[in-house]
């Protein structure tokens, strides 16, 4: 089993910075894919970037240019570093990870833009 815990989340303004970090415990060694989705209310979770244990990254193409993720595979930590906020990127931001036995997910934070 995986347990994701997420930190980072908080209110900042349209224009402003905020940075994501996921920490992954218990059995971790065969994670591959790990990333962040984040929920709007009455909108579907959708992805917004993920990071493969190899390094090859994928976005969202909403926030191309202005989020970065990154992954510290040896202290297992995935980051999401939120640059040029918009409002529309307000959320519930959530960690994802998955190996051969499933899936697993953070528990949220939220992200607030407000302009």
């Amino acid at each position: 089993q995986v347990q994701l815990v997420e930190s980072g989340g908080g209110l900042v303004q349209a224009g402003g910075s905020l940075r994501l970090s996921c920490t992954a415990s218990g059995t971790t060694l065969s994670l591959n894919f790990m990333g962040w989705y984040r929920q709007a209310p009455g909108k579907p979770r959708e992805l917004v970037a993920d990071i493969a244990r190899g390094g090859s990254t994928n976005y969202v193409d909403s926030v191309k240019g202005r989020f970065t993720i990154s992954r510290d595979t040896a202290k297992n930590i995935v980051r999401l570093q939120m640059n040029s906020l918009k409002p529309e990127d307000t959320a519930v931001y959530y960690c994802n990870a998955d190996d051969r036995g499933g899936e697993y997910w953070g528990q949220g934070t939220q992200v607030t833009v407000f302009s």
